[in-house]
């Protein structure tokens, strides 16, 4: 079943982000290897650790009855329209307990551009100018309106003069159906971004990882209605991610710990022959 998309036009505030497992589920599917990236806790926060280059997916499950809309951003960018991510943009819609893979940026209803883990500044948000939310995947869920609501009101709003009426002809409504157009920003017309200091002048923090914006691939979408019950998200799902080794030095990933074992003072019975090159002659 495919992930339909839609255009919501109310500016909303962003919630704090909640652990993935209420309404919807976000997982990190590595797409070289075919794994879902494990997941590690760390101050409340979830972490996975992506490998440079490979291609990666957005795994997107409803965990409920009823549609949700799902607004992704990627690195602080919104994965359909290619702007700054804000909860109020567009997003895809799934139908009660689906599951679909969000495999790049959206640039038209049958393309993506793939999702790949790169270097920082290599990826899409720097090369756009905005490095400094690089390194998170978030998702703004939102629960749709009760439609039995919607029907009476479309009757009542209906039966009214036209002068009464709260939307024009050009409707504002968050229901109303958009067209997606194509990501705005094109990798090949995007600038390089100049990296601030605390992040250039830092190894650790020149090897942290991004999104790239890599090739084209097919991904077929269509437009739905949707009109949210809230103008707040009803839960916010975020995965941070970088390199293991990153993570491993940030103690985010535990070190594994040596053996533990006793040292043997007489590990052997008797005097090995040295190699032969230390041989007395």
């Amino acid at each position: 079943m495919r992930a339909l998309f839609c255009s919501a036009l109310l500016a909303l505030a962003v919630a704090a982000p909640a652990q993935a497992g209420n309404l919807l589920d976000l997982a990190v599917v590595d797409r070289d290897t075919g794994t879902t990236l494990r997941t590690y806790m760390n101050d409340g926060k979830l972490y996975v650790a992506g490998k440079p280059g490979h291609r990666y997916s957005v795994r997107l499950s409803n965990r409920t009855s009823g549609r949700l809309l799902a607004v992704l951003s990627v690195d602080g960018v919104n994965a359909v329209r290619g702007e700054t991510a804000n909860a109020g943009q567009s997003g895809y819609v799934l139908d009660a307990w689906e599951s679909t893979e969000i495999n790049g940026w959206r640039k038209s209803l049958d393309e993506v551009a793939q999702f790949n883990f790169t270097a920082l500044p290599d990826s899409y948000a720097a090369q756009t100018g905005r490095p400094m939310n690089v390194g998170v995947i978030g998702v703004a869920v939102f629960t749709e309106r009760n439609r039995r609501w919607i029907d009476e009101e479309r009757d009542d709003i209906a039966q009214s003069p036209p002068a009464s009426r709260p939307w024009a002809k050009d409707s504002g409504s968050s229901a109303t159906e958009a067209p997606a157009e194509a990501v705005a920003g094109a990798a090949g017309k995007s600038r390089r971004a100049e990296m601030p200091d605390a992040v250039a002048g830092n190894q650790v923090q020149r090897e942290r990882l991004g999104t790239g914006h890599g090739e084209r691939e097919w991904s077929r979408v269509g437009t739905t209605r949707f009109e949210r019950a809230s103008s707040r998200p009803a839960e916010t799902v975020a995965i941070w991610y970088d390199s293991y080794r990153n993570l491993a030095a940030r103690g985010i990933i535990p070190r594994r710990p040596l053996a533990q074992r006793e040292p043997n003072p007489f590990p052997n019975g008797f005097v090995a022959d040295p190699p032969s090159r230390y041989r007395y002659r």
